[in-house]
């Protein structure tokens, strides 16, 4: 940032992120509160045939686990939630797509208010959803799992 930087506000996108065809259903809010989880959730559920469970990977963030959420989710057996550790964000493909909005829009971008920003999303959203594209992790579970194991070697050792 510059020294002349002024910051017009900030959103909140809420991402889905399609492992097989690398299409994404996204949506930003002004706020991240359990209300705005809901609707994105109903938002989902809406987009994507009914026939079809939905295993959505989570981080740990307390809107998602409301009681609101929670009985919503008891009507809507079809949706399955997997939190995923403190601090792994890499676990969860929807970041590295997050990575992608970033790098190759938001950082060169500028916007003057929070209507800007969130319009240029929605347009990235529709120009990355005409040609999506899926990521390919590049080790295999076992040697995630090996370089996993040897961490918590290491960091269990440091304890000692």
């Amino acid at each position: 940032m510059t020294h002349d930087y002024v910051r017009n506000g900030t959103t909140s996108l809420f991402a889905a992120f399609d492992l097989a065809s690398g299409s994404v259903i996204a949506q930003p809010y002004r706020r991240h509160r359990h209300q705005e989880f809901l609707r994105f959730l109903k938002l989902i559920d809406a987009a994507v045939p009914k026939d079809l469970d939905l295993h959505l990977v989570l981080d740990n963030y307390a809107t998602h686990k409301t009681p609101a959420i929670h009985q919503w989710l008891l009507k809507h057996p079809r949706f399955h939630l997997h939190f995923t550790p403190a601090s792994p964000s890499w676990m969860n493909l929807v970041e590295r797509w997050f990575a992608e909005l970033t790098n190759r829009k938001l950082r060169r971008s500028a916007h003057r208010s929070v209507t800007e920003l969130e319009t240029d999303i929605r347009k990235w959203i529709n120009e990355w959803n005409k040609n999506p594209r899926p990521f390919a992790w590049t080790k295999t579970a076992d040697e995630i799992l090996q370089t996993l194991a040897a961490y918590c070697r290491r960091v269990s050792s440091l304890g000692r």
